[in-house]
C-alpha cells in the first residue's frame, strides 16, 4: 500500500467524526490511532514470546524489562494479552479495555500516549458513541514495516499534518520540511566525510533541535544505512509541539533509537541537550517567529554567561529568532581538536542582511564569518515550501573545513533548479528532482566557480568580502554668518562643532583603507568634513542576490518605437471599423 492510498484510507475516518468533531479537531484523533495501530503491528510476531517470558519473570519475581525488550526485538514492548484485533471482541468494555491496553506498553511508549492527552480524547470519542467504529476503522490496516516502510510511514504522518494544519489555518510548514530538500542537506553534510563514513562499525551522532517529527534524522539515517549498512547514526533532537514530539519518538522507537535522546519543550529556553556536542547536525526553524515569549530567559544567558553560553555573539531583534537556533548549533558543535562538526540550516533571507553594523545580526554574522565557519549558502527557488512562497537558504557551517576551503565562502544559486509539481501541496508547487540535487552536490564536490547558460550560479569569495566599517561622517555647524562654531571647553575646545542635521555615514569594504575612501567619495563633495572614529563600527552583510545578478540592458528605442506604431495602428484601424 503507497502512502497516498494508506493517507486517504485512514483521512476516511474523519467521515465517522464529522458532525460531532470540527475539522480541526480531526488531527487529535487520527494521528495518535495510527501511531497506536504502527506499533501494535510492529510488536504482533512476538507478542506470545514476550507475554510467556513476562509470565515467567513475574513467576521469578525479577524486573522483567530487559528480558521483554530481548523477547520483542525492539526498544519497546506491551505485556497485555489484548491488541487492536482483540479489541474488537468486546464492544461494551472498549474504553476501559483500551485504556488497559495502552497502560500496559513500556514507560516510553505510555509518554507518546500521554503527550497526544489519549485518555481525554478516548473519553470523547466513547461518549460521542464512536469509539468501536475508529478503533476496528484502524484495526483493518496493517501497518508493519515490512508492509508500509519507516519512510513511506513518514510521508503519511506528514501529509496527515499538512492537511490537519491547513483546516486549523495553522503553518504547516512549522511541522516538517519537504524531504527533497533534506536530501539535499543530507547529501551536503556527508559529501566530504565519504572516506570516514564507509568504514566498517563507524559511529557517529545527529542532532535536531527543531526535530518536528523527525524527517531530517531519519532521511540522514537512510542516506548512512545505503552508503554503508555497518555504519550507525545514533539520533538526538528536540521539539516543542507535542503531537510532533509523539510521532518523532514512535518513529525513532520503531528505528531501534534510544528514545531518551528525543526531548520535549523549547529548545531555546529550556536545553534538553545541556553541554552535548554533536557530529552532525540539521535543522529547519520556523521562518520569521518572535520570541518574546522566552525572551527573559535568552537575555539573561546571552548577559549572565556571554560567550560561555550560547548566544555570546548577539541576539536578533525579537521579531525574529531564526539566529537563535544557528547560535544555538554552533554552540553544540564537537572541538575541532576532537574531530569537529558540520551543519546545515534552512533560513530565510532575512538572516543574510538584516540589520545595519553592530546590530545583533550584523554580529551574529560577523561570528560566523571571522570564525571561518560558513562553508557554503545555498539559495532555493521560491514556492519550495508547505507554508511559504518565498525564497529559502540552506547555510552549510564547518569548523572542519578541507584546506581548500578555508578562508572562503561558496555561494550557489540554485533558485533555477527545480520543476512544477503535479499537484501543488499548500504553497507548495515546486520541487527539486534528482538531478537537480546531484548537480548542487556536484557544485558543492567540487568548489569551483560555475555558469549556466552564461549565469553564475557558484561563486567563491573570502570572509572578509562580506565585512565594512561603517563611518560617520560629520560636518561643522555654521552660525548664522556662515562661520564655523567652535567648542568651548572639553575636548571639543577650539574644534569644530558638528551639525547633526548634516551627519552622514558610509559604508567602506573592509578590504579598502577607509582614508583612501574618504578622500576619493567624501572630501571632493564636502571639503569641509570628517570622520568620527569614535562612532566607527564593523559590520558584516551578505547580499546574496547582489552576487548573481545579470544585467539585461533594454531592448533599443527604435524597435520599442516600432512596435508602439504598430499597436496605435491596430487599434486606428479597429476604431475606424467600428465607425464604418
Amino acid at each position: 500500500m503507497n502512502q497516498t492510498s494508506l493517507s486517504a484510507f485512514i483521512w476516511s475516518v474523519a467521515d465517522l467524526l464529522r458532525g460531532d468533531y470540527k475539522q480541526s479537531e480531526y488531527g487529535k484523533v487520527i494521528l495518535p490511532f495510527t501511531v497506536l495501530r504502527r506499533l501494535d503491528c510492529v510488536l504482533d510476531a512476538s507478542k506470545a514470546a514476550v507475554l510467556a517470558e513476562f509470565d515467567k519473570q513475574q513467576k521469578a519475581g525479577l524486573n522483567p524489562e530487559p528480558f521483554l525488550l530481548r523477547k520483542s526485538g525492539q526498544s519497546f514492548y506491551n505485556t497485555s494479552v489484548l491488541d487492536m484485533k482483540k479489541l474488537m471482541g468486546d464492544q461494551d468494555h472498549i474504553r476501559e479495555n483500551l485504556y488497559s491496553y495502552v497502560q500496559s506498553f513500556s514507560p516510553a511508549v505510555r509518554d507518546i500516549f500521554e503527550r497526544f492527552d489519549f485518555h481525554t480524547m478516548v473519553d470523547r470519542l466513547s461518549k460521542s458513541g464512536l469509539l468501536y467504529q475508529v478503533t476496528e476503522k484502524f484495526a483493518q490496516i496493517y501497518l508493519h514495516p515490512d508492509v508500509v516502510s519507516n519512510s513511506q510511514m513518514g510521508l503519511v504522518f506528514e501529509e496527515l499534518i499538512r492537511k490537519f494544519a491547513e483546516i486549523s489555518n495553522e503553518t504547516a510548514g512549522e511541522h516538517f520540511t519537504p524531504r527533497e530538500v533534506i536530501r539535499l542537506m543530507v547529501n551536503l553534510l556527508f559529501i566530504e566525510d565519504d572516506d570516514v563514513l564507509s568504514k566498517p562499525g563507524v559511529v557517529r551522532t545527529i542532532y535536531d533541535p527543531t526535530a518536528g517529527t523527525g524527517g531530517m534524522l531519519s532521511i540522514a539515517g537512510e542516506y548512512l544505512e545505503e552508503h554503508n549498512p555497518q555504519a550507525r547514526l545514533t539520533m538526538f533532537g528536540q521539539e516543542l509541539n507535542d503531537e510532533s514530539y509523539a510521532i518523532c519518538k514512535a518513529d525513532m522507537l520503531i528505528k531501534g533509537q534510544d528514545v531518551a535522546n528525543i526531548m520535549p519543550g523549547n529548545t531555546l529556553s529550556d536545553d534538553g541537550h545541556l553541554h552535548k556536542k554533536f557530529d552532525y547536525m540539521l535543522s529547519n526553524p520556523p521562518f520569521g517567529v518572535e520570541w518574546k515569549k522566552v525572551e527573559k530567559d535568552i537575555r539573561k544567558e546571552h548577559e549572565q554567561q556571554g560567550f560561555n553560553g550560547r548566544f555570546g555573539p548577539g541576539l536578533p531583534r525579537v521579531s525574529d529568532g531564526s539566529l537563535l537556533f544557528l547560535l544555538h548549533l554552533v554552540s553544540k558543535m564537537r572541538p575541532a581538536a576532537e574531530g569537529g562538526s558540520r551543519f546545515g540550516i534552512v533560513l530565510n533571507g532575512s538572516p543574510l542582511f538584516t540589520g545595519g553594523a553592530g546590530s545583533g545580526e550584523s554580529e551574529i554574522r560577523r561570528y560566523v564569518l571571522e570564525n571561518d565557519l560558513v562553508e557554503a549558502i545555498i539559495g532555493l527557488s521560491t514556492d519550495m515550501f508547505y507554508n511559504t512562497g518565498i525564497s529559502t537558504y540552506v547555510w552549510i557551517l564547518s569548523n572542519r573545513k578541507p584546506e581548500a576551503r578555508r578562508g572562503y565562502v561558496q555561494l550557489i544559486d540554485a533558485s533555477g533548479m527545480w520543476q512544477k509539481m503535479r499537484k501543488s501541496l499548500g504553497a507548495k508547487c515546486r520541487e527539486m528532482s534528482d538531478a537537480h540535487i546531484a548537480e548542487v552536490t556536484r557544485l558543492f564536490g567540487e568548489f569551483q566557480e560555475g555558469e549556466q547558460d552564461g549565469k553564475p550560479i557558484s561563486r567563491i569569495f573570502k570572509n572578509a568580502d562580506f565585512g565594512y566599517r561603517t563611518i560617520t561622517v560629520e560636518r561643522p555647524l555654521r552660525d548664522a554668518a556662515g562661520k564655523i562654531v567652535l567648542g568651548e571647553k572639553g575636548k571639543l575646545k577650539g574644534k569644530p562643532q558638528s551639525d547633526s542635521s548634516l551627519r552622514d555615514t558610509e559604508n567602506v569594504p573592509l578590504s579598502e583603507d577607509v582614508e583612501s575612501y574618504f578622500k576619493r567619495e567624501v572630501l571632493p563633495h564636502a571639503p569641509d568634513a570628517w570622520i568620527d572614529h569614535d562612532k566607527t563600527k564593523v559590520g558584516y552583510e551578505i547580499p546574496f542576490n547582489r552576487h548573481f545578478y545579470v544585467f539585461q540592458p533594454p531592448r533599443p528605442l527604435a524597435e520599442i518605437d516600432t512596435e508602439l506604431k504598430q499597436c496605435t495602428d491596430r487599434i486606428l484601424t479597429m476604431i475606424a471599423g467600428l465607425s464604418a
